[in-house]
């Protein structure tokens, strides 16, 4: 006779199939079978989030290093409070699965007011999601499970959303005999004529430029080869470190810099692999990109999506660029790389006159975060200025951030970058109002001994709508004063070790300290006292 085990079983095991070792969820009425079977078998380690937000979040971040990532929320409310991490998930291209519960299934859809129902929760979930999914019987969780995990992994990827109705988790059934993994289909691969054409158009262009993006982001030793060959690189914020800054052909993420932008719109060819071109890296669209410009990415929609291109090919990047690196021939253009260096030089002293003494901030935490160590970012005054450039990597994945542009994700994100890297340091940088939406997965961040500095930016209140008004409302400033605790005493009362400093050799101890420690830490940086910090927004084309 076949082993008898609940449908939520049979979830945990799906899990364990596809070789999830972690998940991030907050427990509820509607998803105890699952968190149950969870517990019992021992054979995954569950992230007790403080809420949905935060597990969603978690998951995201996860899964970005992992390649899958996978949260448990309630229902109705529960799930909804998930929607804002899924979205970012979504404009991430995260491979996330989301298993949230449904009410019992014979008062589905009847607004019966069934604790925790939510009207038409599958319509938000898909709205949110990448796609989403409802089990209905029993039968179906091992099949529709593997499918919304191959979907979720499928370029472009994305989190994908399963409820399951409370009685069906409850449900007990014959263990069914493949519980999977499910295998991802093959990525597109181009022709030898597209290569051999690509080949030829960059052999005969004088002044070339790679943007690469997070789509390119397994073709760090092709792309290094290319820029050894004599051709500079300019990544997206995602794509950071894909080729070292410490690159002398590297233009880093200084897509917004006038004397960046000028070497695009001079290039006589433009190769963007795995970049969706996004309106805060384009100045809304508006950069000149010289001709031909071409796009190689695996998504047959990503063709003319932003801008109209010369060519278009669909194919993984790694393959096309690896083909690229070993065939064409050296390039070395002395002159060429004078001017990549001057282009450098003026974006990075811009940047430098622009930040003031946080360049100092910026330096004392790249002394102290190991080579190997991952920076999370907030969407936050200091992330969006130096955070985002200033701070070199020489590596993909070691800079975090939301590419939704949403606040709040900074802590729950490098909770999720930490469990996804054992061994690794995270610095996470977060503002004292995106801090407050997920304050409470400071909890988290202990319970788990995340190794961790939690480095809290507090200007009283949100410095980049400050910035904004001042630029664009005539100075007229409303509703950007808030009220904050002293968060090196939250730090204390989460029992974490924790500082406040105030200015840049304050902050220079305080992060090596933190630093070699083992486990979370907490550190309040005074902006007040530090100093002013200028940022109006993303550049734009038109605002307002």
């Amino acid at each position: 006779m076949k082993e008898q085990v609940t449908v939520g079983e049979v979830v945990a095991r799906v899990l364990e199939a596809h070789g999830v070792a972690d998940i991030y969820g907050v427990i509820s009425i509607h998803n105890l079978p699952i968190a149950d079977a969870i517990g019992r078998r021992e054979k995954i380690h569950f992230v007790c989030a403080r809420g949905e937000a935060g597990a969603a979040t978690m998951a995201d971040s996860h899964g970005r290093f992992k390649g899958l990532g996978v949260c448990l929320t309630s229902t109705g409310a529960g799930a909804g409070n998930a929607v804002g991490s899924l979205i970012e998930a979504c404009n991430a291209a995260s491979p996330m699965l989301h298993i949230t519960g449904q009410v019992e299934s014979a008062y589905l859809d009847r607004d019966a007011s069934f604790i925790h129902e939510a009207k038409d929760q599958l319509t938000f979930l898909r709205a949110a999601s990448k796609a989403a999914y409802r089990i209905t019987h029993p039968d179906q969780v091992v099949g529709i499970l593997c499918e919304a995990i191959r979907v979720a992994r499928t370029v472009p990827m994305g989190p994908v959303s399963v409820e399951i109705p409370i009685d069906v988790q409850a449900t007990t059934i014959a263990l069914p005999a493949d519980l999977g993994p499910i295998a991802v289909p093959a990525m597109p691969v181009a022709s030898q004529e597209e290569l051999s054409g690509l080949l030829h158009q960059i052999q005969q262009a004088r002044r070339p430029v790679i943007w690469v993006g997070g789509g390119a982001i397994a073709s760090v030793a092709a792309i290094t080869a290319l820029a050894d060959k004599g051709i500079p690189v300019l990544s997206t914020t995602h794509a950071r470190g894909l080729l070292p800054d410490a690159h002398p052909r590297s233009l880093r993420a200084f897509h917004n810099s006038p004397s960046v932008k000028q070497l695009l719109e001079e290039a006589d060819l433009v190769l963007v692999a795995g970049s969706r071109l996004r309106s805060n890296e384009t100045t809304s669209y508006s950069t000149s990109f010289g001709h031909p410009l071409i796009q190689i990415d695996a998504y047959p929609g990503a063709q003319n999506r932003n801008y109209r291109v010369d060519q278009f090919i669909c194919a993984d990047c790694q393959p096309v660029l690896a083909y690229l690196a070993e065939h064409l021939p050296d390039r070395i253009d002395s002159e060429y790389d004078r001017t990549i260096k001057r282009a450098v030089v003026q974006a990075e002293s811009s940047l430098i006159e622009q930040v003031g003494n946080y360049a100092n901030l910026c330096q004392a935490l790249r002394d102290a975060l190991p080579q190997d160590g991952i920076f999370v970012r907030d969407i936050t005054v200091s992330g969006s200025t130096w955070g985002s450039r200033l701070l070199s990597f020489q590596h993909p994945n070691q800079n975090i951030h939301s590419l939704a542009g949403a606040i709040g994700l900074g802590l729950a994100q490098g909770i999720g970058a930490a469990i996804a890297n054992p061994g690794k340091k995270i610095a996470t940088i977060v503002g004292d109002g995106g801090l407050m939406l997920g304050i409470g997965e400071m909890a988290t961040m202990v319970q788990e001994n995340i190794d961790m500095v939690l480095i809290v930016m507090n200007d009283g209140g949100y410095g980049v709508m400050r910035g904004i008004q001042n630029s664009y409302f005539e100075g007229r400033q409303y509703y950007n004063e808030l009220h904050t605790p002293n968060y090196c005493d939250v730090g204390k009362a989460m029992a974490m070790p924790s500082w406040q400093v105030g200015s840049a050799e304050e902050f220079a101890s305080a992060i090596g300290e933190a630093m070699r420690l083992k486990g979370p830490a907490l550190i309040e940086v005074d902006m007040v006292r530090v100093g002013p910090l200028e940022f109006s927004g993303p550049p734009q084309k038109t605002l307002y």
